[in-house]
């Protein structure tokens, strides 16, 4: 059947925006919805989705309190909850990381990006934002002098390209910097996570961060 997927937002547009960006995937179907945090762990209970999209801000109840109690819940416990939100306050994303939220992804972060969140929660891998990890990195993460050895030694390109991710830029960011396409960008993305070993983009941001390959990282 696929991944299937609750949405609990207190905005109906919003719900529907995120049905439609999941149901053009063959492999995710929504299963359900709920206008608030009440909804949403009764619906969850009920239905046992794979993975509850959960905004932060309902009525009720709202998602940081959401994602605990799912966590907390024998019933629920296995459901991934990915947090999307409009706020990036670090009162949202660190407790709903620390209940264990698999994701946590701004509303803009656009399609692509909350469906592999959607993704990587089913493949028990977690991704946020790239703004955010950014942030996280600079609060949890010191460049090591021991690293993973690649499976492959990164390019210079790669090199360059990783540090990139690193500082929270997007592919379309990377590619206006260095005057490539998009497309270009993300092979060189999907070959570096082939190299380091790793899932996602947060995979790639903390390897590069600890190997010094983030030159700048901006001050938020």
């Amino acid at each position: 059947m696929g991944i299937r997927v609750l949405i609990a937002d207190d905005q109906a547009m919003v719900r529907q925006g995120l049905r439609r960006i999941l149901e053009s995937q063959p492999d995710i179907t929504v299963i359900g919805e709920a206008a608030d945090g009440v909804e949403a762990l009764a619906a969850a209970a009920t239905t046992l989705p794979d993975v509850l999209l959960v905004d932060v801000r309902m009525p009720r109840m709202d998602g940081i309190e959401v994602t605990r109690r799912m966590a907390a819940s024998p019933v629920t416990r296995a459901v991934k909850v990915v947090v999307v939100t409009t706020f990036d306050l670090d009162e949202y994303v660190y407790p709903a990381l620390r209940y264990g939220a698999s994701g946590f992804l701004l509303k803009r972060s656009g399609p692509t990006l909350i469906i592999e969140a959607v993704r990587a929660a089913m493949a028990g891998d977690s991704l946020i934002s790239p703004s955010i990890t950014v942030r996280l990195l600079k609060h949890v993460t010191q460049p090591s002098p021991a690293l993973p050895v690649p499976v492959e030694a990164l390019t210079p390109r790669e090199v360059e390209i990783a540090g990139r991710v690193a500082e929270g830029r997007t592919n379309a960011d990377i590619a206006a910097e260095l005057f490539i396409s998009p497309g270009t960008v993300k092979t060189h993305v999907a070959n570096i996570q082939r190299k380091l070993n790793v899932r996602n983009r947060v995979g790639v941001a903390v390897y590069a961060w600890e190997a010094g390959y983030a030159a700048q990282i901006p001050v938020e």
